[in-house]
Order: structure tokens, then C-alpha cells, then sequence
């Protein structure tokens, strides 16, 4: 059975949030990952409380190349204000 890519890409979702396993509470581990024309541009995952969360780090590497692209994300953006500014 063959993968289709939006799975694939939360699966990579995963395994970067997997990254801070035991370090983010109280906040879950996030893992983002932004894809342009089929290629990933940028990657990044939530470190700890009150740090910056994933969709920051992704969007940070992918540069001018997130115009456009598609960010795939493993916990819907938080659209409050808490210690970060919101996501959305």
C-alpha cells in the first residue's frame, strides 16, 4: 500500500514533535512542517513552554519560500494569546 503525501507529511508532523517528548508541559508536542510544489521548505517543532511554537521555526527556515505553500501542522494553530503571541 502506497502513502499519499498528506499523510506522509503529518507523519513528519510527528516525528518532529516527537523531538521534545517530555520537555513541552504544559503544551503538547507540535510538529510543523511547510511544503512548496510537492518539496519541503521548512521544518520545525515546539521546544518547551513559552518558547516559540512550531509553525514559527518552520516558517522561519522556509524563508520567502512559504509564499504560496501548504503548512502542514499536527495540532490546529492556537489562535490566543497566552505566553507566545498567537499562531494564526
Amino acid at each position: 500500500m502506497t502513502e499519499d503525501f498528506d499523510t506522509s507529511m503529518m507523519k513528519r508532523c510527528i516525528e518532529l514533535a516527537k523531538r521534545a517528548l517530555g520537555r513541552t508541559s504544559p503544551n503538547p508536542m507540535v510538529g510543523a512542517v511547510v511544503v512548496k510544489d510537492g518539496r519541503v521548505v521548512g521544518e520545525g517543532f515546539h521546544p518547551g513552554a513559552g518558547k516559540p511554537h512550531a509553525e514559527v521555526f518552520a516558517l522561519q527556515q522556509a524563508g520567502e519560500a512559504a509564499r504560496g505553500a501548504t503548512v502542514y501542522v499536527n495540532l490546529e494553530p492556537c489562535n490566543h494569546y497566552g505566553r507566545t503571541p498567537p499562531c494564526t
